[in-house]
């Protein structure tokens, strides 16, 4: 077993609070992504696992073994960094065995496991080649092979994709996220990128501050936010937050935005908002695929309404179209055929099934 768990983890530099105590369970075998802005103390929690940086308070085990004081070479885990630091001089072959060589293991496993390990990663062509003969994203791969050869308890991933071009970057989400399920390790994978989040994590943390905001699936995430800051930060387009008023109406709840637009907020939500009712500082979260060109065939909980358009964005498959409500900006998401114009006027769909009220001052979403 190689779960890895993180109990009231701090890290403070002089006087500087990186880390604020955070409690972290990973699994047996689960992908687990640290996500957040530069500076939420990601990279530093990852360090601190692979015992590259000293922990000031708490307790992090890996297998049920406490490994604050344990050397990193002797905690069995593996890092990709986001840097090769492939040996220039030597083949890829001999990068991916250099660990093994150096632990004295038989010739023998070291030709099997480097095999394997460039089986899986596609690379077997390649093994007779050295670091400056190979593309930025042959080159991760490599890096990728050095670590599965030592068959560690924990993988370790330091935003390993972020040289790379957004083509490629793709490309190689596809191949770690492939290469995890060929290699059932237990792999803990910083990034800043909600979307290689999203796209690779069985269970997604979101880090702001030194602190952990939510742990969800993705799903759960995008779906379910807690705080205005993960509903922000997952999703792109973000999530729209416009101001509102929540107020009685004779048959529920109503919202009110900017230009006096009325939202009827739908029965399976009232129960739920009714005790903020009357209370300001409020907004209402949307995200741009729940606010559309109007259609004929609409559902209950789908409000039309109409707004100037300011910036119209065409993406090919969809159009995305900007307008201010109260000062906020708010996007949607329509139908290239909806024929969207800057300047003009437009009839939008917003679908309040999927509403989210949140208040302004805490970020509590409701």
């Amino acid at each position: 077993m190689a779960e890895v768990n993180l109990r009231q983890v701090v890290k403070k530099y002089d006087d500087t609070l990186a880390v604020r105590g955070i409690d972290l369970s990973i699994a047996d075998k689960e992908f687990v992504v640290l996500v957040g802005p530069s500076g939420c103390g990601k990279s530093t929690t990852l360090r601190m696992i692979a015992g590259l940086e000293e922990i000031s308070d708490g307790d992090i085990a890996i297998g049920g073994l406490v490994v604050n004081d344990v050397p990193p070479k002797d905690r069995d885990i593996a890092m990709v960094f986001q840097n090769y630091a492939l040996y220039p001089h030597m083949t890829v072959h001999e990068n991916m065995s250099f660990g093994l060589r150096l632990k004295r293991v038989p010739k023998a496993e070291i030709d099997s496991r480097v095999e394997n390990a460039a089986r899986i990663l596609d690379i077997t062509e390649l093994l007779q080649r050295k670091p400056k003969q190979l593309s930025g994203g042959q080159r991760q791969r490599v890096a990728m092979g050095r670590a599965i050869v030592r068959d560690p308890k924990v993988f370790l991933f330091d935003e390993p994709l972020s040289n790379l071009d957004a083509k490629l970057r793709v490309q190689m989400r596809t191949e770690i996220k492939k290469v995890h399920q060929k290699v059932r390790t237990t792999t803990v994978y910083v990034t800043h990128d909600q979307v290689e989040a999203m796209t690779l994590a069985d269970r997604v943390v979101v880090m702001n501050g030194g602190l952990i905001e939510q742990v969800g699936t993705p799903n759960e995430l995008y779906h379910h936010p807690k705080t205005r800051f993960v509903a922000g930060f997952i999703g792109s387009p973000a999530m729209n937050f416009i101001p509102c008023s929540l107020d009685k109406a004779a048959d529920g709840l109503v919202v009110t935005i900017a230009g006096g637009i009325r939202f009827p907020v739908p029965a399976a939500r009232t129960e739920r908002y009714k005790q903020y009712a009357g209370r300001g500082n409020l907004r209402l979260g949307l995200r741009p695929e729940h606010i559309t060109e109007e259609h004929r065939n609409t559902e209950p909980g789908q409000v039309p309404f109409e707004v100037t358009l300011e910036v119209i964005e065409p993406m090919g498959m969809e159009t995305l179209v900007y307008f201010q409500s109260d000062g906020a900006e708010v996007c949607g998401r329509t139908n290239p055929a909806a024929n969207a114009e800057a300047g003009k006027p437009m009839r939008l769909l917003a679908d309040l099934n999927h509403m989210h009220l949140i208040d302004d001052e805490t970020g509590v979403v409701y």
